[in-house]
C-alpha cells in the first residue's frame, strides 16, 4: 500500500526538483560556454592542442551524467503530477521516504536499484 502524499509535500518535491533542475541547467549552460571558448582560443602546438582537446572532453562528458540527471528529474515531475512520484517504477511499491528525501528524482526503491547495479556489474 502506497502513502499518499499530502499538497504539501507535493510541493516541497516540486520546489527541489526544480531547483537541482535550474542548478543543473545552470552548470550545463557553464560547460558548453566553457567549451566553446576553448575552442575558440587558438592553441599553440601539438602538446597545447592535446591538452585542450582533453580537457574539452572531460568537460563534456561530466555533462553527460547531468543531461541523464535532468532527465529523471523531468520524469520524477511528470510522475509528482500524475500521483505516481515515490512508488517504484519497477515493484510499484513505496520508495522509501530516506531515499526520496535524499533522492527525489530516483524511479526505483533501494531494492530494485541494487538489483539494476548488480545487473549492470555481471560478466
Amino acid at each position: 500500500m502506497v502513502k499518499k502524499m499530502s499538497k504539501k509535500e507535493k510541493d516541497e518535491f516540486r520546489k527541489m526538483l526544480a531547483a537541482k533542475k535550474e542548478s543543473i541547467t545552470r552548470k550545463l549552460t557553464e560547460t558548453i560556454t566553457e567549451s566553446k571558448e576553448m575552442e575558440s582560443n587558438v592553441a599553440q602546438d601539438l602538446v597545447d592542442k592535446a591538452e585542450t582537446s582533453y580537457t574539452k572532453e572531460f568537460l563534456l562528458s561530466l555533462s553527460d551524467g547531468e543531461r541523464e540527471q535532468l532527465l529523471l528529474i523531468d520524469e520524477a515531475l511528470k510522475r509528482l503530477a500524475h500521483g505516481e512520484f515515490g512508488v517504484c517504477q519497477v515493484c510499484h511499491k513505496e520508495i522509501g521516504a530516506k531515499r526520496i528525501v535524499a533522492i527525489p528524482w530516483t524511479p526505483l526503491c533501494i531494492d530494485c536499484q541494487e538489483k539494476a547495479e548488480a545487473e549492470l556489474q555481471a560478466p
